[in-house]
């Protein structure tokens, strides 16, 4: 499979997706383990044909959605995205998911939002970033306050899974609140040729 570093981390790189990794995204999102904190990929059978035609999609509409490539390997081990973009307002909801369960817990996804988060606020230069969150996926919350994002609400009772009831947990975090560890960095390089 062939990787463009867009972004480099510490344990991480941040690529463009592309259809060869249709096959590993369908896996993830049937699997439930993965997809019941994301959402409506648990309620949802992936084929691979619809999995390719969303990468499909993806690709023409150039989203900002890349995958999540282990530095040391060059493999994919997640996915990450910016959406719902506003570009008035300067505002738009991340979203992440390590897929390769032997990196949950690593600090791959601390690494893969911080390169996000970057992008968000110095290349598409938004001022707010925010995130919506299980009550129940507390190793997520703990990530995204590693990363220094912040609760600022709660939707009670918004998800019903199992015969029980959890909040959908609101972050966010704004581009004063954050520290760039790649683009300006770059930007910092050009500026003093």
């Amino acid at each position: 499979m062939t990787y463009f570093k867009k972004l480099i981390g510490t344990k991480c790189y941040l690529s463009p997706c592309s259809q060869e990794e249709a096959e590993k995204w369908t896996e993830w999102d049937n699997d439930l383990e993965i997809a019941i904190p994301l959402g409506d990929e648990a309620y949802t059978s992936y084929t691979l044909e619809k999995m390719r035609d969303i990468l499909d999609e993806v690709s023409k509409q150039q989203s900002q959605i890349f995958s999540i490539v282990n530095l040391e390997t060059d493999t994919t081990i997640g996915r990450c995205l910016l959406f719902n973009i506003d570009h008035v307002n300067r505002q738009g909801t991340l979203g992440i998911v390590i897929g390769e369960k032997e990196y949950w817990g690593k600090g791959y996804g601390q690494d893969a939002i911080k390169l996000l988060l970057d992008y968000g606020f110095n290349l598409l230069n938004l001022n707010s970033i925010m995130l919506g969150t299980y009550s129940f996926n507390e190793r997520a919350q703990a990530c995204f306050k590693k990363a220094g994002f912040r609760e600022i609400g709660r939707r009670r009772e918004a998800r019903i899974i199992g015969g029980k009831k959890f909040d959908l947990v609101f972050m966010d975090m704004l581009a004063n609140e954050f520290e760039s560890p790649y683009v300006v960095q770059i930007i910092d390089q050009k500026a003093n040729k």
